[in-house]
């Protein structure tokens, strides 16, 4: 299937554009999945027909990120916000908890952290504001932590961590604990490194709505007393899934969203492996043109920029409106960066194709020239 024609390309943040096959089939499927006479979102959550949705979700899930099987994968809702608190509440013990500041949503997650046990910041890239990240040989790690939490990748500020780091060589016991939510599916995932990662779905993998949870089986089990039932893990888990009504709709296009990534052909490579290399040369090409550019700049440290999302900024703030108002005629949406930091951010998750991208250096191109 191909996007009609005149379709625009929306470089939202979050929530963000799905595959157009995805948003095709689910439409086809609305009113009647698979001759149920129902629509998914009008299904018990326990019946069989969205029982076998949900484990093909999972099962698809499991073979597209690699996830070992002492991982227990849990589909959950209230979104990374939510999952700030209901982490510590699960792992932290009462105890100690280090966290890696690199921006907006790893401050956010050590202020909820705080409620929970006492937090530490091992390493911060704050008085950079945000444009570089910290090298991991330069993290003060507690020797009683009882985990380590990082943003891999910062929505807003833009910074990407391109490797996991290994905590172990850092001389750290404590499981690290990542946010992946906006750059899941983008990559593969070293789970030799990992003892937890959550995620938004509504960034690259479907709606907003399902949290993804991705858990260790050593780590289930240890949730503090006040912890509520519905975002216990160990409850989550051993009624896979389904101890209180998940976001079925959610799951269902989740479940789509996987199918199509594991359609996906780069060369020889399928899957997140294609994702890779095309998110590369997705990035490549913007931050190339952005770098090559008298009029528009990006702050981020080269070593650490994001694939997924770019902030960029006019030399001149007083053509931001003008920029805006060309983008969204050409049919370029939602560039307008977040309000904490201004200027304008594309947001290149898989469902962006590369001419998107190509689209949007374009319109860069003839804006820089009129305003020359």
């Amino acid at each position: 299937m191909t996007p009609p024609a005149a379709r625009p390309y929306n470089f939202s943040a979050g929530p963000a554009a799905m595959p157009v096959e995805v948003l095709q089939q689910a439409a086809a499927e609305m009113l009647d999945w698979q001759g149920t006479g129902m629509s998914v979102m009008e299904m018990s959550h326990r019946g069989k027909a969205f029982m076998s949705i949900c484990e093909a979700a999972e099962r698809d899930l499991r073979e597209l990120l690699e996830v070992p099987e002492h991982f227990r994968i849990l589909f959950m809702q209230g979104g990374g916000l939510a999952e700030n608190a209901i982490v510590p509440m699960n792992l932290s013990r009462g105890g100690a908890m280090d966290f890696i500041v690199t921006g907006s949503w790893s401050q956010k997650s050590a202020q909820e952290a705080r409620k929970f046990g006492q937090i530490r910041i091992a390493a911060s890239n704050e008085a950079e504001h945000h444009t570089t990240l910290p090298a991991p040989a330069t993290w003060q790690l507690s020797d009683n932590a009882q985990y380590v939490h990082l943003c891999s990748n910062e929505t807003i500020h833009g910074v990407e961590f391109q490797e996991l780091p290994d905590l172990a060589a850092l001389g750290s016991r404590a499981p690290l604990v990542i946010d992946f939510s906006s750059h899941v599916a983008s990559r593969p995932v070293d789970w030799s490194r990992v003892g937890l990662a959550f995620g938004g779905a509504q960034k690259n993998l479907g709606p907003a709505g399902l949290t993804l949870v991705v858990v260790r089986e050593d780590l289930l089990g240890h949730a503090l007393p006040l912890c509520p039932s519905a975002f216990n893990y160990q409850t989550v888990a051993d009624n896979a899934s389904m101890y209180n009504t998940p976001p079925t709709y959610a799951i269902y296009m989740a479940g789509l969203t996987f199918q199509w990534l594991k359609r996906q052909t780069q060369g020889p490579a399928t899957g997140i492996a294609a994702m890779e290399q095309r998110n590369i040369a997705k990035a490549n090409l913007l931050y190339d043109f952005i770098d090559g550019s008298q009029l528009y700049l990006n702050k981020v440290a080269r070593d650490c920029r994001s694939r997924m999302n770019i902030p960029f900024f006019l030399r001149e703030e007083s053509r931001n409106e003008a920029f805006l108002t060309g983008a969204q005629a050409a049919g370029l949406l939602q560039l307008k960066g977040h309000k904490s930091v201004g200027g304008m951010r594309a947001s290149l998750y898989n469902a962006m194709p590369l001419a998107g991208v190509q689209a949007l250096v374009d319109y860069m191109r003839d804006f820089e020239k009129t305003q020359a």
